[in-house]
C-alpha cells in the first residue's frame, strides 16, 4: 500500500504544474502522504518488530528529509543478529554522510536486490546508493523505472481524478441553485409524498426498530457461523439478511396498517418525467459530499490527524479474482446503499422525525449511522456527514432514492479509488 502510494506521487511529480496542484488540492500534499506513510511502518515495527519492516521505515525516512532519524536507527542495528548489520550497511550508505565509492556501491547493489523485491523502497533506496557513489548509469536506469512505474498509476487516478472534477463542478453548480431557490419554492426538490415525518405511530416504529435490529442481529450470527468464510457469494447476503427481520417487521406493523407498501412508503418509485430532477439531486448531494470530505481533510492535514488504513482497505478489491470482485462490488455498491438506507434514512431518522425537527433528528440518526461502521474520528466525521446529507435529502424530496443512488455513488468512489491504486 505504501510502495504503490509513493509510486503515485512519484509519477505526480513528472505531471505539468496545474495537475500538481489540482491534486494536492483535492487529495492533500505529498509531504502528508509521506508523514502518514512513516505513521503506519512505525506500527507496523511496534507490533511486528521484522527486519524487513524496519528497513522500509528506515527508507521511508530518508525518502522523505528524515535521514538522520534513518542513519540514527541503522547505528543501533550494528549490534543485532543479522540481516541487520547488512540492512545497516545499506543505510548508512545510502543516507550518511561517509564516502561511498563504486565498488563498495556495486557490491551493496548486489546484496540489496537479494534483499529487496521490486518495487518503490527497492528502487529508491538503489537511485540513493547510485546517487552518492556517483554512478550516473544506474542510477539514470533506475530513474526510469520510477518514472514508468510512477506514471502508470498517475494514468489510472487521472481518469478518476477527472470523473470526481466533473462531478464536483456540475453539482456545485445544481446545489448553487437549489440553495438560491432556497425559501422560494420549497416542493423543488420534492418527488414523493408523503415523506416525513411518516404516518405510522412513533412508538411503534421505535419497537419494531429495536426488535428488528434485535433479530436481525442473531440471524446474522447464526447465518455466518453455518456459511463457509472461502464462500463470497455467501458472505456478500449477510447484508440482506441481517436486514430482513427488520423489514419485515417495518412492513408487517408500520407499512401495511398505514395501507402503504415499500415503494410509495419510502418513495422508491417517482414518475418517468422526473428522472431528470432526481438526477439533479443526486449530483448536488454528491458535490456537497466531496465539498464535506474536502473541508475534512485539509482540516485533519493541518491537525496531522488521520483515518487508518484498515478503515478502507479490503483485500478483496486488491487481490481477489474477477468473480469475488464482483461480488465485492455488489456488496459495497448495491446491497449496502439499499439496505443502509431502508434502515437508518427511511425507519430511524423517519420515526425521529416524529418528535424531532429535521437536524436534531438528522444529527441523531446520522451519529448511529456513523457509530455502527466503527471507525475513528476521521472516519466517523466522514460518515457523519455523508449521513446527515442524506436524511436532508430524504426531508426535501420525500424519497430515498437520491440518498440510495448517492451512497452508492460514495462507495463506488472509494472502491475505484482503491482498485486504482493497489489493483
Amino acid at each position: 500500500m505504501v510502495s504503490r502510494t509513493m509510486e503515485a506521487q512519484d509519477g505526480l511529480e513528472l505531471a505539468p504544474d496545474w495537475h500538481q496542484w489540482v491534486t494536492a488540492w483535492t487529495s492533500g500534499s505529498n509531504e502528508a502522504e509521506r508523514d502518514q506513510a512513516i505513521q503506519w511502518y512505525r506500527e507496523l515495527v511496534a507490533t511486528t518488530g521484522t527486519p524487513q519492516s524496519r528497513l522500509r521505515l528506515a527508507i521511508v525516512q530518508g525518502e522523505s528529509g528524515r535521514r538522520d532519524e534513518a542513519v540514527t536507527a541503522a547505528q543501533a542495528w550494528k549490534d543485532e543478529g543479522e540481516p541487520f548489520p547488512l540492512y545497516a550497511r545499506f543505510i548508512e550508505a545510502a543516507y550518511g554522510d561517509g564516502p561511498l565509492s563504486k565498488e563498495n556501491e556495486m557490491a551493496l547493489q548486489a546484496e540489496l536486490a537479494e534483499a529487496l523485491p521490486a518495487g518503490w523502497f527497492y528502487n529508491h533506496l538503489a537511485s540513493a546508493l547510485a546517487v552518492r557513489a556517483g554512478d550516473a548509469s544506474l542510477g539514470a536506469m533506475v530513474t526510469r523505472q520510477i518514472q514508468e512505474r510512477g506514471e502508470r498509476l498517475q494514468q489510472r487516478a487521472q481518469v478518476l481524478t477527472a470523473v470526481e472534477l466533473l462531478s464536483l463542478i456540475l453539482g456545485s453548480v445544481l446545489l448553487l441553485g437549489i440553495v438560491r431557490l432556497k425559501g422560494q419554492r420549497t416542493d423543488v426538490l420534492r418527488l414523493h409524498q408523503p415523506g416525513v415525518p411518516p404516518p405510522w405511530p412513533g412508538g411503534i416504529g421505535s419497537a419494531v426498530l429495536l426488535r428488528g435490529g434485535a433479530l436481525g442481529a442473531v440471524v446474522t450470527l447464526v447465518f455466518l457461523s453455518f456459511a463457509p468464510a472461502e464462500n463470497a457469494s455467501l458472505r456478500a447476503l449477510a447484508i440482506p439478511v441481517a436486514n430482513l427481520p427488520l423489514l419485515a417487521m417495518a412492513y408487517a406493523y408500520l407499512l401495511k396498517p398505514a395501507g402503504l407498501n415499500f415503494r410509495n412508503g419510502f418513495g422508491l418509485q417517482i414518475e418517468r418525467a422526473q428522472a431528470g430532477r432526481l438526477a439533479g439531486i443526486v449530483l448536488a448531494v454528491v458535490a456537497a459530499g466531496l465539498w464535506g470530505e474536502w473541508v475534512m481533510g485539509r482540516l485533519a492535514e493541518s491537525l496531522h490527524l488521520t483515518n487508518h488504513w484498515t478503515e478502507w482497505f479490503d483485500p478483496d478489491l486488491v487481490w481477489a479474482s474477477g468473480s469475488v470482485l464482483t461480488i465485492s462490488l455488489l456488496e459495497y455498491v448495491v446491497f449496502a446503499p439499499i439496505f443502509e438506507e431502508l434502515a437508518f434514512r427511511g425507519l430511524l431518522y423517519a420515526i425521529l422525525r416524529r418528535r424531532l425537527t429535521p437536524l436534531p433528528a438528522a444529527m441523531i440518526s446520522a451519529g448511529i449511522f456513523a457509530l455502527a461502521h466503527g471507525y475513528g474520528l476521521i472516519g466517523f466525521l466522514s460518515v457523519f456527514w455523508s449521513g446527515l446529507l442524506w436524511a436532508w435529502i430524504y426531508e426535501r424530496t420525500g424519497s430515498l432514492l437520491p440518498s440510495m443512488i448517492a451512497h452508492a455513488t460514495n462507495n463506488l468512489l472509494v472502491c475505484l479509488s482503491v482498485m486504482a491504486l493497489l489493483r
